[in-house]
């Protein structure tokens, strides 16, 4: 049986306020194309097949087509839901779906529930982990003392190994949504930090042939048999240098066979630039980054008009712009850097701060200003109301 592990689709994201729906559905039809190329038998997906609770009706839209895209290619589809999801609104319909072949395992009660399917070695028994925050699961899984991601997944598992041993001789894949130790947080993820304890061990996944994860969004092999396939898509600059991909592994009649990495086609790049202005937008250096989504900083002595502007004249998909002064800023208190200096030093040095060097003019106007300010006489002040009352 040849499965291809994905995870972490956040579909509805947006990018420092761009919609990424379109990339989105770039980056499933990839997925489906793969799916089709490698004769794939199963698509599983640990989680996060939304990025809120409540998707909007485009990214509903999206998810179907990427999922209708999928089962056409040949695959069955098993997914979780993650902590971004909500496990009742993925879920629902879940049984009409499993028709069609997308089993969609998202209820803590049904986690020993596995989904069977068949190659011609025999039986393969899937086991869909939703995400289980452990204040509001343990109880349903028969541990009300449980408070760390540990002793619930631990619980889980307990659950999942007891059915295993009715089936002799199956090939067993966990989907589970987890932060298991040992993984890299790439700076996208949400926390799923409860009491300060959202990590798990990688020995509660003992005795399972291949244990697809969600959660963390680069790939990652914690063991030959224990994966994050990541995300397909960057969700922040801090995986520009991250190359999106799928596991692709394959299961013989003695269980995990072969695991091969496979990597994405690059939907849209991303570029960190450092600069004036103008040598960002003149400079040859910077051509590959042109329909990258860019992040740009600024080192014009003087802040620099409207700059967002004028970088979407050449980098149409910059996201964001921050201007830093050359010489830096040093790190003293307010207090500390107005300490005998006088009101007219202190406002040179605001202009100076938010937008260059003030004119000679300028500056005589501050000191008119504030020479008006000082010698404005206070209003006059009134007697308590209650000297009013009982006069």
């Amino acid at each position: 049986m040849r499965i291809l592990h994905t995870s972490d689709w956040h579909i509805g994201r947006t990018f420092h306020g761009v919609d990424l729906l379109s990339d989105q559905a770039r980056a499933l039809t990839a997925v489906a194309d793969l799916v089709a190329a490698e004769s794939v038998d199963v698509v599983v997906v640990p989680g996060d097949i939304y990025d809120r609770s409540i998707p909007g009706a485009d990214a509903i839209a999206v998810c179907n087509r990427g999922f209708e895209a999928i089962r056409a290619a040949g695959a069955t589809i098993i997914a979780t839901s993650g902590n971004h999801d909500s496990p009742a609104r993925l879920g629902a319909g879940a049984s009409f779906a499993a028709a069609g072949g997308l089993h969609l395992c998202t209820r803590v009660a049904d986690v020993d529930k596995s989904v069977r399917l068949a190659d011609s070695h025999g039986e393969v028994v899937f086991y869909g982990i939703p995400y289980l925050e452990p204040e509001i699961t343990r109880a349903e899984l028969g541990v009300p003392q449980a408070r760390s991601h540990e002793e619930i997944l631990q619980a889980a598992m307990a659950r999942i190994n007891a059915d295993l041993e009715g089936r002799p001789g199956a090939r067993s894949v966990v989907l589970a949504h987890a932060f298991v130790v040992g993984g890299a947080a790439t700076g996208s993820e949400r926390s799923i930090s409860v009491g300060g304890v959202e990590t798990v061990s990688m020995a509660a996944f003992d005795g399972i042939d291949y244990v697809a994860l969600g959660h963390l969004h680069s790939p990652q092999t914690l063991s030959e048999s224990v994966r994050y396939s990541g995300s397909p898509l960057p969700y922040s600059f801090g995986e520009s240098s991250h190359r999106k991909a799928v596991w692709i592994l394959d299961l013989d009649e003695n269980g995990l066979a072969e695991v091969r990495r496979h990597d994405l086609p690059l939907v849209r790049g991303l570029s960190r630039l450092t600069g004036t202005l103008e040598e960002l937008l003149t400079a040859d250096e910077h051509l590959g980054a042109v329909e990258h989504y860019v992040s740009a900083t600024l080192t014009d002595t003087a802040r620099p008009v409207d700059p967002m502007r004028k970088l979407r004249e050449r980098f149409p998909h910059a996201v964001h712009v921050e201007w830093v002064r050359p010489e830096g800023n040093p790190e003293l208190r307010y207090r500390e850097r107005v300490h005998g200096r006088r009101d007219t030093e202190v406002a040179a040095s605001f202009l100076s701060d938010v937008r260059g060097e003030p004119t000679e003019g300028e500056l005589a106007w501050v000191e008119r200003a504030l020479a008006a300010a000082v010698s404005e006489p206070d209003p006059p002040s009134r007697e308590p109301l209650t000297s009013e009352l009982s006069a």
